[in-house]
């Protein structure tokens, strides 16, 4: 009886070593593993949760925008604009061609509210204005990245007083215009 009992003992110590040998390796692989360690990045550099980072092709794009100057009309790293830099996130990561103007491009959505939000999805703000005015790439965690005309491209907050008041809505490109962009 008592050479069962260490017998079942020893096999249980010993499934549970596996099982916890597993689980180490498991951790040690999603430490090394390229795309998990730049999500950490960019959640930190950016201030957006671990989890809303899935996308690191385009975190890795506005990153390497951030701190270019805000230029009307311009489309370049000397100086971008709210709808060229959008434009350019879309082309680039999204592979998809979208208008040039933010009231154009928000023809091209379904209207979402701000609790609908997912990364990737477009803001649009009425700034001092009846029409829309300016527009960013939603992050997650309210964080959406713009070239403000102020502050060159930055990753801003939505609940930021200002952003907050002139806020209209937020949207996703619909499908069907997508399908269209494709089949061009």
């Amino acid at each position: 009886m008592i050479k069962k009992f260490l017998f079942s003992t020893l096999i249980g110590l010993c499934s549970y070593s596996a099982i916890q040998a597993q689980t180490k390796t498991k951790e040690t692989n999603k430490l090394a593993d390229p795309d998990n360690l730049a999500s950490q990045y960019f959640s930190q550099v950016m201030g957006v949760a671990v989890d809303a980072t899935s996308n690191v092709k385009l975190y890795k794009f506005i990153y390497e925008w951030i701190g270019t100057p805000y230029r009307f009309g311009g489309n370049t790293e000397k100086g971008i604009d709210c709808s060229a830099f959008t434009k350019a996130i879309y082309d680039k990561v999204f592979n998809t061609t979208i208008l040039r103007n933010s009231r154009d491009i928000f023809s091209m959505v379904d209207p979402l509210p701000k609790d609908e939000l997912k990364e990737g999805d477009l803001v649009f703000f009425k700034i001092k204005s009846r029409s829309i005015t300016h527009i960013g790439i939603y992050l997650g965690d309210n964080r959406f990245a713009h070239a403000s005309s102020s502050r060159g491209v930055v990753i801003s907050n939505l609940n930021e007083p200002y952003y907050s008041r002139y806020f209209y809505k937020g949207g996703r490109i619909l499908d069907g215009i997508k399908e269209d962009l494709i089949q061009e």
